[in-house]
């Protein structure tokens, strides 16, 4: 008697495989750090072999890229047209941002190791963070400048970039203590409480954000 042919596993699309080797990097990467962590492990998590992996992404620098946006991506999925909001919402947006990010713990922490790492010499993430700084930087100095034109205030150009500088250090601060200690520190909360500090220093009289204190409700 023939025995039976074992049933064929589902043949995953191109672009649902990608996503799950992303996901499966950005744990890896996030719990072990880029230079540390494997494609062999990250191959594991999704079920298939190392040369599968690099058959999608060709080397792991190009994965650790991938992965950046990814992440980038997976911040904005929500909004409408998948780009961040200008003026006020901006800020909106990134308090929002926050609270979600308590949802997805292995995202925030494969943000903080790469971002950390990439800092160290030679580091292939190097130009990649840099270069998002600086775009994030502008975004929210432009925020800043929008508000500012609305209110009448007179915002000199300097004061924009620094306030800008100081709500991305923050909220980056604030992930690494979280992270740490997530029973002490309240992302959204701390998020929406630093972010209006900032504002105010540059912006009398802004508005409170949700999750802040005083605020009205969430979003």
């Amino acid at each position: 008697m023939s025995q039976a042919t074992p049933p064929r596993s589902r043949r995953v699309p191109r672009a649902e495989r990608r996503e799950e080797i992303l996901a499966a990097a950005a744990r890896v990467f996030g719990s072990k750090g880029y230079r540390a962590g494997s494609l062999a492990e990250v191959a594991e998590q999704v079920g298939i072999t190392h040369a599968g992996v690099l058959h999608h992404f060709g080397s792991k620098d190009r994965l650790l890229w991938e992965v950046l946006e990814y992440r980038d991506r997976v911040d904005v999925e929500h909004l409408e047209g998948q780009h961040i909001p200008g003026g006020l919402e901006l800020f909106r947006h990134l308090v929002t941002t926050a609270r979600r990010n308590a949802d997805r713990r292995g995202i925030v922490q494969a943000y903080t190791v790469l971002t950390g790492e990439a800092v160290t010499d030679g580091h292939p993430a190097a130009d990649r963070a840099r270069t998002r700084f600086g775009v994030l930087r502008e975004d929210i100095a432009s925020a800043l400048r929008t508000v500012a034109d609305e209110r009448g205030v007179d915002l000199a150009e300097q004061d924009a970039v620094r306030a800008a500088s100081a709500v991305i250090g923050v909220m980056d601060g604030l992930q690494t203590q979280w992270l740490l200690d997530p029973e002490v520190v309240d992302l959204a909360e701390s998020t929406a409480f630093a972010i209006e500090a900032i504002l105010r220093a540059v912006l009398p009289g802004v508005e409170p954000l949700p999750d802040s204190p005083g605020a009205s409700g969430a979003p």
